[in-house]
């Protein structure tokens, strides 16, 4: 067990002080496992589920993949004695790809094994579109062995994208459809706002349309949830919408009391630089830190 166990969860009175400060804590967690297990448990209560990543990218040594994969492990074992509505979530990069496919492949099938023996979901994060290929294709295996219980995302900026949402139709997971984070290049990808706001459209359509279930909206987007709800409405394909911790959480909670929503809660000790990430990406969310900051 890993020192954010389900036995400390479960008395709350013991919980760490975070030392994470107010200004990233509308973001992060905690740094320990204890602390997102707590967030859970509240977000829960309002009828909302959590994605629980583990802070952690761009490993150059199987040492700290293969830390990070056991992290993930003891994580499953407390979701499972928690009894919270959780799942994980969980970058290539972090299980070891950056060390070779082989790592990533063998924590990953470690990691999705011990969860589907716990019932708890695993998704793979999607990152730049050099590890694509590499990401989707554990990510068909290994739910092709288990007969579901993963997910894994795909990028509407990437113009392969479609095709790749053909391949993924018939395998027995879920697949979260988001936007696309990375600066990628004109070559491969859409750069254009709106450009990539048709191409999301256009991939929606096809999953509600192709798939029997398992699609998950990655989207703040009003118009991309109102579109959800319109295509779930013309094909009655299952869905749920997933959502940032921090961003919109009130119009999460809304929306949670008729449609499934899961909030992406990230912890642990590697929480400064995904914290600024959020920062830079909307105007709104600077202007959050900055008067935290002047106001503290």
């Amino acid at each position: 067990m890993s020192s954010g166990s389900a036995e400390s969860y479960k008395g709350s009175a013991a919980l760490p002080e975070s030392v994470i400060p107010p200004v990233a804590s509308r973001f992060v967690a905690g740094e320990t496992a204890a602390e997102a297990l707590e967030r859970a448990r509240r977000l829960d209560d309002r009828g909302v589920g959590t994605i629980l990543n583990r802070l952690g990218e761009h490993y150059e040594t199987r040492a700290d993949a293969d830390a990070d994969a056991a992290a993930y492990r003891d994580l499953v074992d407390d979701i499972a004695g928690a009894g919270v509505r959780a799942c994980v979530s969980a970058k290539p990069s972090q299980l070891g790809l950056g060390v070779s496919e082989a790592v990533f492949r063998e924590n990953a099938a470690e990691v999705v094994g011990h969860a589907a023996a716990n019932d708890v979901v695993v998704w793979f994060d999607m990152e730049d579109h050099t590890t694509t290929d590499a990401t989707l294709a554990a990510y068909e295996a290994l739910a092709r062995e288990h007969g579901g219980g993963v997910g894994v995302c795909v990028q509407a900026n990437l113009e392969r994208t479609p095709a790749d949402l053909d391949r993924l139709a018939s395998v027995p997971g879920k697949v979260r459809l988001v936007k696309g984070a990375y600066d990628e290049p004109a070559a491969v990808a859409h750069t254009e706002k709106a450009r990539v706001n048709e191409a999301y459209e256009d991939c929606l359509e096809t999953m509600f349309r192709d798939f029997d279930g398992g699609v998950a909206v990655g989207s703040h987007d009003p118009a991309m949830i109102d579109r959800a709800a319109v295509l779930h409405a013309e094909y009655g394909t299952d869905y749920e919408v997933q959502m940032l911790m921090g961003v919109r959480e009130d119009t999460q909670y809304d929306l949670a009391e008729t449609v499934d929503v899961w909030q992406y809660v990230p912890y642990g000790g590697k929480w400064l630089s995904y914290f600024w990430r959020r920062v830079a990406e909307r105007r709104e969310n600077l202007w959050f830190a900055l008067r935290a900051i002047l106001s503290g």
